[in-house]
């Protein structure tokens, strides 16, 4: 059985899709069999592992509205034991279309019970919003991983999606909890990193991740070149901080 994991965070520009991207290829490499399924129009995660969105025939777009299987859109990529589940811009008005479903909540948590014995791992990299693609992602999901990035108003709309996800358990996904919140853009070097760590912690606990993810000019640049770190600079500070995410989400797992 898969664990499914949304990471998701409506702010923007919190390493939502670094992180979706750069965690996904770690368990990889772990051999953990791993999927990545893009809901955000935008298509970057598809993008940073080298698929051309726009080329695209397949995607998350024509699952969800129950044009094609699953089975059918699944990409196998550049690293054994990842796969993806691609999007496209087509995606955008998902939101719309679905309203009419009946159960439009939960279309993705049905489509994901198809594979779930094919998977160790399914992430779901979502939309910078709360609307019905995140829902969705929510509702299908085991747990959920909070991406926050080191800058001032850090900790802003994070009300909101507290609120949301207490609304998903109380009515959709009773199960639903919070996997971890990982601090993103970390550098040793500001006082304001340190707050904001300091702040997190105050706020979840022992919620937050012991990895954080630096600030890396080299996972940065990975996206552009269609890979993700491990792949592009597999000993830059980017790369060794998604392995140890990887890690710690394993030692998690056989704690339980």
């Amino acid at each position: 059985m898969a664990k499914i994991i949304t990471i998701a965070n409506q702010k923007g520009g919190v390493g939502k899709t670094t992180t979706a991207i750069n965690l996904s290829a770690c368990m990889s490499v772990a051999e953990r069999r791993t999927l990545l399924f893009d809901i955000d129009p935008q298509a970057n995660a598809t993008s940073g592992l080298g698929i051309d969105h726009k080329k695209v025939k397949n995607s998350s777009y024509e699952v969800l509205l129950k044009n094609r299987s699953i089975r059918d859109t699944i990409v196998h990529t550049q690293i054994h034991y990842l796969d993806i589940v691609p999007s496209s811009i087509r995606l955008v008005g998902a939101e719309i279309e679905l309203i009419n479903l009946i159960g439009r909540e939960k279309v993705l948590r049905e489509i994901l019970a198809e594979v779930d014995a094919d998977y160790d791992y399914v992430f779901i990299d979502c939309p910078p919003s709360l609307g019905l693609l995140t829902v969705n992602a929510l509702t299908a999901a085991h747990a959920l991983l909070i991406p926050i990035q080191c800058e001032y108003y850090a900790l802003e709309g994070l009300g909101q999606l507290l609120n949301t996800i207490n609304l998903i358990r109380k009515n959709l996904n009773p199960s639903l909890e919070i996997e971890g919140v990982l601090l993103t853009m970390y550098d040793n070097r500001l006082n304001l990193s340190h707050q904001v760590a300091d702040e997190v912690s105050k706020f979840f606990g022992n919620k937050v991740f012991q990895s954080v993810i630096h600030r890396n000019v080299r996972l940065s640049e990975a996206p552009s070149f269609g890979k993700p770190v491990i792949l592009y600079d597999a000993v830059s500070i980017g790369a060794e901080n998604y392995i140890r995410l990887a890690e710690e989400l394993i030692a998690h797992e056989q704690q339980k």
